[in-house]
């Protein structure tokens, strides 16, 4: 009995020598000559009994404690624990990072209609009260300072890239911009060929810029000829219409739930328009008989309603001609919509200059250029197009400048 007991000793002495050692090498020699016998010794009352059920039993006492080694769980719930409160705070930190960029786009959505609003209002105070109707030289300005994005961006992208040499960020920049027009051009993510993009760029500038001087000119057209509101509840028909050219154009499907959106929204416009509508007052809302006056507003709303149709086009033809395909990262496709806004208004600054001497001429806008309060008025009007545009090309790469 006393043999068997020291015996039985001898074997738990054997096993705890054994316990493995989870910063030592995993080598297959030292597993093979360190393992314990499959079975107990042959002077055991629990002879041919294997000892792996033991084994698992005195890991568990090791790793839980009393409590744990009297319910006998293994060690494999508590290797599960630890990836389960990383995976909750990953989780956590994914709906922080969410919260955070739905907080972000919110922000810039509001700096968006805070800058349409001060560029209607100042558009409709510089040609109605202050008396400087030129629409189309205000939409040349406009639509010019838009070269103004590509040396901004250019400016902050090297103020982030410091520490790159003045050559290697150029580099870098280059190549991000070639690649990208080329993925524009062939609508393919994975690039091939090693053709230039610059005649594509320059056919598709020159389209999507005159497609954008007509829709952008009935709205400087109907700005003295319509309220602010009819204006604006109008203009941004254009979201609706876009869907609907999206439909031929981009081969998107036909859904009955945005058909009856576009609808409702259209009603709505014209509950806007014209639900308020009283012969006895001015365009403006201010009382008195004015015929001329609502003759004007009604021809000012079917202008910009024709406006709002072509900006319609005008997106669908951006998105389809002059956006990276899908799967490009946000950051490429910011760049490289800020520097396509760019060429937007380099072409209107070397092109379309040509229009304001021929309506110089014909009379139907004599070039007069601002002044004292209208210039500063004009300076801010620009300048909210400029923050409308930069904030959408923010959070919406694929939206075009308007």
């Amino acid at each position: 009995m006393v043999a068997s007991d020291s015996s039985h000793l001898l074997g738990q002495e054997e096993v705890r020598d054994t316990e493995p050692v989870l910063d030592a090498p995993d080598s297959d020699e030292e597993m093979t000559t360190n393992r314990p016998p499959m079975h107990r010794s042959v002077t055991d009352g629990r002879a041919q009994q294997p000892l792996l059920k033991d084994e698992h039993r005195r890991l568990s006492n090791a790793s839980f404690g009393n409590g744990a080694a009297s319910e006998g769980r293994p060690m494999l719930h508590h290797h599960t624990r630890r990836p389960t409160v990383r995976s909750s705070g990953t989780e956590h930190n994914a709906e922080q990072d969410t919260r955070r960029k739905y907080i972000i786009a919110s922000g810039f959505l509001l700096l968006s209609l805070a800058s349409f609003v001060i560029q209607t209002e100042t558009a409709v105070y510089i040609a109605g009260e202050l008396g400087w109707d030129k629409p189309y030289c205000m939409l040349y300005l406009t639509h010019g300072s838009w070269s103004l994005l590509w040396p901004v961006q250019l400016l902050i992208l090297r103020l982030q890239k410091r520490k790159l040499s003045w050559d290697a960020f150029w580099r870098r920049h280059v190549f991000l911009l070639r690649t990208t027009a080329q993925m524009v051009e062939s609508q393919d993510m994975h690039v091939t060929s090693r053709r230039s993009p610059i005649p594509y760029m320059l056919k598709t500038t020159a389209f999507v810029t005159m497609s954008l001087t007509v829709a952008g000119g009935s709205w400087y057209l109907a700005v003295n000829m319509t309220t602010a509101s009819d204006l604006t509840a109008i203009y941004n028909c254009s979201a609706f219409f876009a869907y609907a050219f999206s439909i031929p154009l981009l081969k998107d499907k036909l859904r009955f739930d945005k058909v009856f959106a576009v609808i409702v929204a259209i009603v709505g416009v014209l509950v806007v328009a014209y639900g308020d509508r009283d012969e006895g007052k001015h365009a403006d809302g201010t009382p008195g008989k004015g015929e001329g006056q609502v003759n004007n507003r009604l021809l000012g709303n079917l202008i910009i309603g024709i406006g709002s149709i072509l900006y319609g086009l005008y997106e669908v033809l951006y998105k389809k001609y002059a956006c990276p395909p899908e799967g490009t990262s946000p950051g490429r496709s910011m760049i490289f919509a800020n520097t396509f806004g760019s060429l937007i208004g380099c072409f209107t600054l070397f092109v379309l200059w040509i229009p304001l001497p021929v309506l110089h001429i014909l009379g139907w806008e004599t070039f007069r250029w601002p002044t004292g309060e209208t210039a500063w008025m004009l300076l801010i009007s620009v300048a909210a197009n400029a923050s409308k545009s930069t904030y959408i090309m923010k959070t919406h790469p694929s939206k075009p400048p308007k």
